[in-house]
């Protein structure tokens, strides 16, 4: 199996060596530099990523000798992963692919080269971007400083950072009324991570306005089934029977905690009855 292969093919499909093709491409100094970007984003993976791949990104992404769009592309590989592993923690070995040593390896590098005057900022950026899934007291500063500079770049990254750091209520609620639709877009997801009720207004807004882009329609429709559970269903009535498949499953995905609480509810209710 070759890479064009693994990309056309569900990560659950792949063969048992995918990990093992991949790691050659990333660690072969003569593999084209195409092959090498495709191979630093599929082995963020969880089905292939380990000890091995982790390492095989971070020494790409710490070279100075590798083009910069190869090591930014190395560093937001390694997010999914810090995610999991700062989320399951190490008790049980088998939960998390990598090991405790990799991980806070990983944490230490990412914010060297956070810090580093001779980092690119494209591989700074991807590096804080990366590290924020698995949050450390460095973060809060770095995003209000990403966020405060005045570059547009920076200011996304702080927005996407805002999704897994506390604190950031009012720079949120300001991205909401942002021009940019990516930056609107990472405001959105934030928001309704952290299920901030004072967006409520402005994530209806863009269910409301019909030439909202269909992602940020579908991040909004996210938003409303975390911010307001109680009301999502009648909020997003008129686009649960939409013809558009992407928009009736996000549809049925914001409206799941509704509906769990409300058997819950209705469970509680006829115990006590009884």
């Amino acid at each position: 199996m070759d890479l064009k292969t693994l990309l056309d093919t569900p990560p659950w499909d792949w063969p048992p060596d995918a990990g093992m093709m991949l790691w050659r491409i990333l660690t072969d100094q003569r593999a084209t530099a195409s092959d090498r970007l495709v191979a630093a984003e599929l082995a963020g993976d969880f089905t292939v990523i380990n000890d091995d791949l982790a390492d095989a990104l971070l020494t790409i992404a710490s070279s100075a000798d590798e083009p910069e769009q190869l090591r930014a592309r190395a560093a937001i590989s390694l997010g999914p992963v810090l995610e999991q592993a700062d989320t399951d923690g190490f008790e049980d070995p088998d939960d998390v692919p990598i090991t405790e040593r990799t991980f806070r390896n990983i944490q230490e590098s990412l914010e060297k080269l956070y810090l580093g005057n001779s980092t690119p900022k494209e591989v700074r950026r991807r590096s804080l971007e990366a590290s924020v899934r698995a949050p450390q007291l460095w973060h809060q500063g770095a995003i209000r400083h990403a966020y405060s500079s005045g570059d547009q770049e920076w200011m996304l990254t702080a927005v996407f950072s805002m999704r897994w750091v506390r604190g950031f209520d009012d720079q949120i609620l300001l991205a909401l009324k942002s021009g940019d639709p990516e930056m609107k877009f990472q405001a959105v997801i934030a928001a309704g991570n952290w299920e901030l009720d004072a967006a409520w207004s402005s994530i209806i807004a863009l269910l409301n306005d019909a030439h909202s882009p269909k992602p940020l329609l579908l991040a909004a429709i996210g938003a409303v089934g975390s911010i307001r559970p109680a009301e999502a269903r009648e909020v997003l009535v008129d686009l649960a029977d939409s013809d558009d498949e992407e928009i009736a499953e996000a549809v049925d995905e914001a409206l799941a905690p509704a509906d769990i609480a409300s058997d819950e509810e209705n469970g509680d209710e006829e115990q006590w009855v009884n």
